[in-house]
């Protein structure tokens, strides 16, 4: 017997997942795991993990829209490898998309085609903003999270770079990097 599960997803405390759990049990869900994380990742999201392991061959995944699953196309990629694999699918309520049709897949490839252009686009409109502030000498760039003059000194005092990391409370990669051109 085939089940189709629900899997609705908000990214705060302040949200609720109750607008995507009753269009997903409209749309025929007959369980739903829910979670408040950020989707930018697939790590430490325990309801979509149930959810991956519990899908059996034949079932569907369904969402009420993609970015609910994944924000990424390699997590998005990932996890409908896992569902191919499984022999199960993936449906969205809100989009034309359904992995166990010919037009669903290419539908669903289409958005992360697009999706990787949009992010490519803004990462060159955002150089180019910088390259211009930069000429203008308005850009500074982020400020240090590390203490750069403070990690200098204790270089200066003769500790290494394991022990300003400890005593900072910074990782060793961090020292090196205050450390460049000093």
């Amino acid at each position: 017997m085939t089940q189709t599960i629900g899997y609705a997803r908000v990214s705060t405390e302040d949200q609720d997942c109750s607008i995507q759990e009753e269009a997903l049990r409209a749309a025929g869900a007959t369980i739903i795991r829910s979670e408040r994380k950020s989707g930018t990742t697939t790590t430490g999201r325990t309801e979509l993990a149930t959810v991956l392991d519990f899908l059996r061959e034949g079932d569907t995944l369904l969402v009420t829209r993609i970015d609910r699953l994944a924000r990424s196309l390699m997590d998005l990629e990932g996890i409908v490898g896992e569902l191919r694999a499984k022999g199960a699918h993936l449906k969205a309520t809100e989009q034309p998309i359904d992995t166990s049709t010919p037009a669903g897949r290419a539908f669903l490839q289409m958005l992360g085609v697009f999706a990787e252009f949009e992010t490519a686009i803004r990462r060159e409109r955002q150089l180019e903003g910088i390259a211009k502030a930069k000429a203008k000498g308005v850009y500074k760039g982020r400020k240090p999270s590390v203490p750069v003059e403070e990690v200098r000194r204790l270089k200066a005092e003769g500790l290494g770079a394991s022990a300003i990391a400890e005593r900072l409370g910074i990782a060793r990669s961090s020292v090196y990097e205050a450390l460049k051109g000093a």
